[in-house]
């Protein structure tokens, strides 16, 4: 039979027949000691551990064991009145509360209740206290064979956190790793973009700034009519310099005595009434609107952003991040306020690395210093950027581009928030929207972020690369982060 194969055949077969050359010093060493190969290479066994009671006894199981399926849960939240995103034993957190509604709606067995871990738990952006989410994904395995299964966890979830889909996936998705890009929106009020106070310190840089290189900055003879109407209206209400300077000394006291508001109290109220009335009938022009979305544009594409986080040095590779776009909505009204609503898509992000652009870009443009402060900032020299408030930052959702191809190849659904955008639109405006700017009418976040770096005074006046004096890269900078008065630290991991 063998004689009449051709000779590739036999070649062939005289290959695959063992001989004593082509066996490993190991498996002989194997073979001798009289261990199959199989029992060698065979993975040790998992063993099982019962869960245990307060006296150390097994706990019999109580529910038959179902089949769990690896998912990604495409969330939504309001973050206030919660201590972040994260699970954290003893607080009151976003997780807690999907973990815990996941539990009694039956995707996770009581035998896995006890820890997030055992269900291969994974989100694709932490966002820490009071940081809302209109759109964020985790991935976990999950028991999802109830058909009314996203609507029994919905049911045990409260109003502000939302679950707008469950969508199946491949055994090894991770809804952090497999993220191609993040979008974020941030809400900023318009009169955010007002020049700085001429009395204060750093619009008496600006005009130094001025004087000492003529024709490097802008003119804003609209925001500084502002401010001269302003005063007018100040004045028109009976409110004398001398008045103006008791507030200015007795800033930071006190304002209430032992019957009610003190006569200095009453009159900082009355002013601060005036001025809130002035800022919230601001609107912006049309030069100003298009100025701050061209200042923006200096961030798109590839750049080192060590100016732009904490803890970053110029020679940091982890500095480099890539920027896709960038936009500006049109201004819009909400009770009085017009506000403007920036969407910012990039491929990873770094602690407060957004709120320090936005900060940068408004500042520019209030200032009245040339556009290309902002690209100075990713070179070499160290500068302070302030970080703007974490009101009005939002995660808008993450972006699976590369991976959801990846998916259909597998039969599965892309990862999208496409088909849940008219549900998520109106939940924003309820739960989100609505908490940004009541905050902001409540609170004058804003205008305290602005008022407190106009104000600020410092050895090496910190912020003069907002003026026409620009970066000193001669200059040793203290970069210890600048607390704000009344601030939340809250963040994104970006």
């Amino acid at each position: 039979m063998l004689q009449r194969l051709k000779p590739p055949m036999l070649r062939l077969i005289k290959w695959l027949r063992p001989t004593r050359e082509r066996v490993s010093a190991s498996t002989v060493a194997t073979e001798r000691s009289g261990t199959s190969l199989r029992k060698r290479s065979a993975k040790p066994c998992r063993v099982y551990t019962p869960r245990m009671d307060a006296d150390g006894n097994p706990i019999a199981r109580t529910e038959e064991r179902k089949p769990k399926k690896k998912v990604a849960c495409l969330i939504g939240y309001c973050g206030t009145g919660y201590q972040g995103m994260q699970l954290n034993p003893g607080c009151k957190t976003i997780e807690g509360e999907l973990f815990g509604a996941f539990v009694k709606a039956g995707a996770i067995s009581q035998d896995n209740a006890d820890d997030l871990k055992k269900s291969g738990f994974m989100r694709a952006a932490r966002t820490d206290k009071g940081v809302h989410a209109a759109g964020n994904v985790i991935s976990l395995k999950m028991i999802i064979e109830d058909p009314e299964l996203l609507s029994k966890v919905n049911e045990e979830l409260p109003e502000q956190i939302k679950v707008w889909g469950i969508e199946r996936t491949n055994k090894s998705f991770d809804c952090r790793k497999m993220c191609s890009s993040r979008v974020y929106e941030y809400l900023i009020p318009s009169y955010a973009f007002l020049p700085p106070k001429p009395t204060s310190r750093l619009g008496q840089l600006i005009e130094e700034g001025k004087m000492e290189f003529p024709g490097s900055t802008r003119e804003d003879p609209v925001g500084y009519q502002w401010w001269s109407d302003l005063s007018d209206a100040v004045a028109a209400a009976g409110v004398t310099a001398a008045d103006l300077a008791a507030i200015q000394e007795h800033a930071g006291e006190n304002p209430m005595g032992e019957n009610g508001l003190t006569e200095v109290g009453a009159l900082a109220k009355k002013v601060r009434g005036i001025e809130n009335g002035a800022r919230r009938a601001f609107r912006i022009d049309a030069d100003k609107l298009n100025l701050f979305r061209t200042a923006l544009q200096n961030f798109v594409g590839p750049h080192n952003f060590h100016n732009y986080t904490l803890g970053k040095h110029f020679k940091d590779p982890s500095a480099n991040r890539y920027m896709k776009s960038l936009s500006v909505s049109e201004p819009f009204v909400i009770d009085g306020t017009e506000w403007l609503s920036v969407k910012i898509h990039g491929q990873s992000f770094m602690l407060h690395q957004i709120r320090k652009m936005i900060s940068m870009s408004s500042m520019v443009v209030r200032t009245g210093c040339p556009l290309d402060r902002i690209t100075e900032a990713f070179e070499q020299a160290k500068i302070n950027i302030p970080k703007a408030p974490a009101l009005g930052l939002l995660l808008e959702q993450p972006v699976y581009e590369a991976y959801n191809a990846k998916l259909e190849t597998f039969g599965y659904e892309p990862i999208t928030f496409e088909r849940h955008a008219k549900e998520m639109d109106a939940f924003k405006m309820k739960y989100i929207y609505d908490k940004i700017y009541n905050e902001e009418v409540k609170e004058n976040v804003f205008w305290a972020f602005y008022n407190f770096i106009d104000h600020y005074v410092s050895e090496d006046d910190t912020f003069a690369f907002f003026t026409a004096k620009g970066i000193n890269k001669d200059q040793k900078v203290n970069v210890k982060e600048i607390v704000i008065p009344n601030e939340s630290n809250a963040n994104i991991e970006e």
